[in-house]
């Protein structure tokens, strides 16, 4: 057997294709009554496509009394050869096979998602005894150890810092798009990553308990929970067997003629059946790669024909996931707000600050005018910066920052609007006065809205599900038309929530971009990640990838997935019909074996030409055009 399979896997090509290769070839000469061979070419393809089919009947039937499609096309082959109907043996069997091998292609799926975030796991860490420092293995870490995390390293364990101020990036966790000030007293999770000063933390929870380990088990849990959906076929198997079997039984005996019986059961082998949902799958899929999806799981999109809910993450799907200065404000009559713009570009332009960058990158988008010229530089970790700017001495920084320096905050009424739309403040200090502030967020896509509205048409409700703060959530939400918001939401939090939705029946389909939405990704019914933008395990614990980000192309992939099933119910109705007919014409005698089998498989025909009509298909007002 293993030298067949070698002899098979030719040239590194599968050796289901292979065999359909060779199989057709074969029945093609037995048609054409064409043989090298001693023995009818029919053969080979009961052979190499009937005998795997006959063998995985028994073996469900023996072990666990499975009855699926293919007991009835075991008792169909083995009943034509025996009356030496080969050729009809052969061609349900080749049409049986190719059924299943088009549903192999439509469910292979990717799992390396889980192996992605293990890679995530920090190795080493710094532990502190006396004046002792040593680099020891992360797993060995206790809880009540002293660690040290310098800059650009990954938080090995969760803890508290004890010393030292710093910037972390949480995106692993949270999703947030900016990183977060921390200070002695807060708390750091594992796998998040040191942005700037060095600190020294408390191990508070250790190996598997740390942060990281159970965002694992999460997304593995989550993953177990998802059952792929049983096909048509075998769930309906058990019926087809019975009626068939009885049929047969009945018309041979009242006839008196065994090869009508035999003609029932080939022509009630579920061919037309097996090919009406992985058919049109694929063409779905054809269509969905089209507009920019890539479609991971198989069943995917009959998955999302049924959800009711779509939720959705923030930063980076619903909106760009990059700050972008939206003010900025003087409260100084001897500058302008333009002046005081250029006075903090010029200063964060020596900052290796994400927020300090995307300042300086704005000023240069939006004013195009060279930078004032900077001197005696300097970044205070968790706080901001300071400098000297056109002979002015400048603070720029967060409410600590100002208020350690001694500068009075008199008008802080003129940024609370700012504050309550969840906007990241810079304030600024020249010459030891509070002078104004420079106001971060970050910005909607130009097409959510419109999105947001086209799903609600097709009759599913969007939900926000955030691991940012009330204010940014709800403005946010507010601008893209969504009523229902969950804000402050951790991978356990989104999981929750999704879990809850689906107790009460309300399929969800999640839409999210970072690795700490992978086990959300992966509980939901179905799971869309963004591509783009979005991490590799975001992708991996996904079943379907937008892959340049396109958000406006989701009411389209949603209207296909529906219009996919409405064309596999056309598709089960035509072959279940035409297979009753069929039995009809059998049992009266006008059809025998290889007639029937012709018969039923020009069904199979059919129902792949209808499948095709999936590829082009589009749905008016919902369609849009990519790039646009």
């Amino acid at each position: 057997m293993k030298k067949l399979e070698a002899f098979l896997e030719w040239g590194g090509i599968p050796k289901d294709i292979v065999c359909l290769v060779i199989s057709g070839a074969a029945l093609l000469l037995s048609i054409g009554h064409i043989s090298p061979l001693p023995f009818d070419m029919a053969w080979i393809a009961i052979i190499l496509c009937g005998v795997p089919i006959i063998l995985e009947a028994v073996i469900g039937l023996v072990t666990a009394f499975d009855i699926k499609a293919d007991v009835l096309v075991s008792i169909a082959l083995i009943a034509s050869v025996i009356i030496g109907q080969d050729f009809a043996a052969g061609e349900v069997a080749f049409i049986m096979q190719l059924g299943a091998l088009l549903e192999d292609l439509t469910v292979a799926r990717a799992r390396a998602g889980i192996e992605k975030l293990v890679h995530l796991t920090p190795r080493t860490a710094r532990r502190i005894s006396g004046e002792t420092e040593e680099i020891i293995d992360a797993r060995d870490v206790r809880v009540g150890d002293i660690l040290r995390v310098n800059p650009g390293e990954a938080v090995p364990v969760d803890g508290e810092i004890l010393w030292g101020s710093t910037s972390i990036n949480q995106a692993v966790m949270t999703g947030e798009s900016l990183p977060v000030d921390k200070n002695p007293g807060d708390e750091v999770s594992s796998g998040t990553v040191n942005q700037f000063g060095s600190f020294d933390m408390k191990a508070t929870r250790v190996g598997e308990d740390s942060s990281i380990q159970r965002m694992i088990r999460l997304v593995q849990s989550a993953d177990a929970g998802k059952a792929r959906i049983v096909g048509i076929a075998d769930r309906w198997a058990t019926w087809i067997v019975v009626i068939a079997l009885t049929s047969a039984v009945f018309t041979g005996l009242i006839t008196g003629e065994i090869i009508r019986a035999v003609t029932i059961l080939v022509v009630f082998c579920p061919c037309a059946l097996v090919l009406a949902t992985p058919t049109a799958i694929m063409a779905a899929i054809g269509n969905a790669t089209k507009h920019g999806f890539l479609v991971r799981e198989g069943d995917a999109l009959e998955r999302l024909a049924g959800v009711s809910k779509m939720t959705f993450d923030k930063t980076g799907t619903l909106t760009y996931g990059q700050p972008k200065v939206i003010a900025a404000k003087c409260v100084d009559k001897n500058f302008t707000d333009d002046e005081m713009y250029a006075i903090g570009a010029a200063l964060e332009s020596r900052s290796e600050h994400p927020l300090g960058k995307a300042v300086t990158g704005c000023y240069k988008a939006e004013k195009g005018a060279a930078l004032l010229e900077v001197k005696a530089f300097e970044m205070i970790p968790g706080r901001g910066v300071k400098g000297i700017v056109d002979g002015h001495k400048v603070l720029a920084g967060n409410l600590e920052m100002l208020e350690e320096n001694h500068i009075s905050m008199d008008a802080l009424e003129s940024c609370q609007a700012y504050m309550d739309q969840g906007c990241t403040m810079i304030y600024m200090a020249v010459d030891g006065k509070y002078s104004g502030f420079l106001a971060l967020a970050d910005t909607v896509r130009t097409e959510a809205g419109e999105m947001i509205q086209k799903i609600k048409h097709i009759g599913v409700t969007p939900v926000l599900l955030t691991g940012d703060h009330e204010k940014a959530a709800c403005h946010i939400a507010g601008q893209v038309h969504i009523d229902e918001v969950h804000y402050e939401c951790r991978p356990q939090d989104k999981l929750e929530w999704i879990r809850q939705y689906q107790e009460k029946d309300q399929q969800v389909c999640m839409i999210g971009d970072g690795i700490n939405d992978a086990p959300a990704l992966k509980k939901a019914y179905v799971g869309i990640a963004m591509g783009g933008v979005g991490s590799d395990i975001a992708v991996d614990a996904a079943d379907i990838a937008l892959v340049d980000d396109e958000i406006r192309q989701l009411p389209h992939l949603l209207a296909l997935s529906r219009r996919m099933m409405v064309t596999i119910k056309c598709n089960l109705t035509f072959s279940m019909t035409l297979n009753f007919i069929a039995i009809i014409l059998a049992m009266t005698g006008i059809l025998n074996p290889v007639v029937g089998a012709l018969v039923h498989n020009a069904g199979s025909v059919l129902v792949i030409i209808n499948s095709s009509l999936l590829l082009t298909w589009k749905k008016a007002g919902v369609t849009a055009k990519r790039g646009a």
